[in-house]
């Protein structure tokens, strides 16, 4: 006689902020098998690309997700000005390079809060959310909001950042990245992180290649494979080298994502350093006509952004595959065997956005 169990998890979970469901096939409290669904909070953002102008639809694609608003944006502007065959000013690109950095560092730091707060370390979750308000204050500052940046549009940005305030913010970046060691010592160190992290949630290099994951969860699993080494916006200037752990769990995604804060904070010092004069935007003339894929680096992994363009003011088709939908195999994968009470944090491992994932 069989003695397994189905329990659903989710779409509302009291350690999990996203509405993620997951049927969970289990023996005693081992996982044998996690059975998805999807369509909780499907919004039909690509459908509005049939009612907003390709200019105004930037504002949707920031939309798509909260926390990787601004590289949603960047994506899709990026995605129209090659149909267009639009060239943007230098400093343009190394503006979109500074935000995106600093979102990466804002989303890796929630990630890390969250992951605290899963396994019960609640003065480690207050404390990573204390340093990433520090990290909001500048987008703040420089961009007029904390969740939707605003900044991005075809052509270029909407806002510029005077060199003499640029420098200011580089001196509070190292501020900010010296009180972070702190922090980052506890999750590299702790005896209470370890024990929840290290040899869970297991993915082979081999089935995360072969499952099609991206980002942290990809290069955790000892995968060097990162967007940004392509080169678009001001990355083709600056030095990039793929963040790479090989032990395959759930701690090695976690110092993957620990070690891209402080290579963010180098990625932008050296944006500080070559930072261009001149302007930020280019008067856009025309309409979008032909079609291109964008591929760019987010917090969660890499994303891809399709557009199509007919002539007219209205595009014809957005697609967006986002590193969440791509991480939801391996995560499955990851589920496979494990103690039930460690699905929780596993799940978090991948940092899933489920907003990004249904548009």
């Amino acid at each position: 006689m069989s003695n397994r169990t189905i329990i659903p998890f989710g779409p509302q979970h009291p350690v999990l902020p996203e509405p993620i469901h997951l049927d969970l096939v289990v023996e005693d409290e081992r996982v044998i098998e996690a059975i998805p669904s999807f369509g909780f909070i499907h919004r039909g953002l690509e459908r509005l690309v049939e009612k907003k102008d390709f200019q105004e639809f930037t504002f949707v694609a920031e939309r798509v997700c909260g926390i990787c608003s601004f590289i949603h944006g960047m994506g899709y502007c990026q995605a129209v000005e090659r149909v267009m065959g639009i060239t943007l000013p230098p400093r343009a690109d190394y503006l979109r390079t500074f935000w995106a950095e600093l979102s990466r560092i804002h989303s890796h730091l929630l990630w890390m809060g969250l992951v605290a707060d899963a396994f019960g370390f609640e003065n480690l979750f207050m404390n990573s959310w204390r340093i990433r308000e520090n990290i909001l204050d500048i987008v703040e500052e420089t961009t007029g909001g904390r969740v939707i940046f605003g900044a991005a549009k075809i052509g270029g940005t909407r806002r510029d950042v005077t060199n003499d305030k640029l420098k200011e913010i580089g001196r509070t970046l190292k501020t900010i990245e010296a009180e972070l060691h702190a922090i980052t010592d506890v999750f590299e160190q702790d005896y209470s992180v370890q024990q929840r992290l290290r040899g869970i949630g297991i993915l082979s290099r081999e089935d995360a290649f072969d499952l099609g994951a991206v980002g942290p969860t990809l290069r955790g699993s000892g995968e060097p494979m990162d967007a940004r080494c392509e080169g678009y916006a001001a990355y083709r200037d600056i030095e990039v080298e793929p963040i790479v752990e090989s032990d395959c769990d759930s701690y090695a995604r976690c110092m993957v994502r620990i070690r891209e804060i402080y290579q963010s904070f180098d990625i932008i010092r050296q944006v500080l350093c070559r930072m261009p004069d001149g302007e930020t935007e280019i008067k856009v003339k025309g309409y979008p006509n032909g079609e291109h894929f964008a591929r760019l680096e987010q917090p969660r992994g890499e994303v891809l952004y399709y557009v199509k363009g007919n002539g007219t003011k209205h595009l014809d088709r957005f697609r967006v595959r986002t590193p969440t939908f791509a991480n939801i195999p391996p995560l499955l994968k990851m589920l496979q065997g494990c103690d039930l009470p460690d699905v929780p944090v596993i799940v978090l491992t991948i940092d899933p956005c489920i907003s990004c994932a249904e548009r």
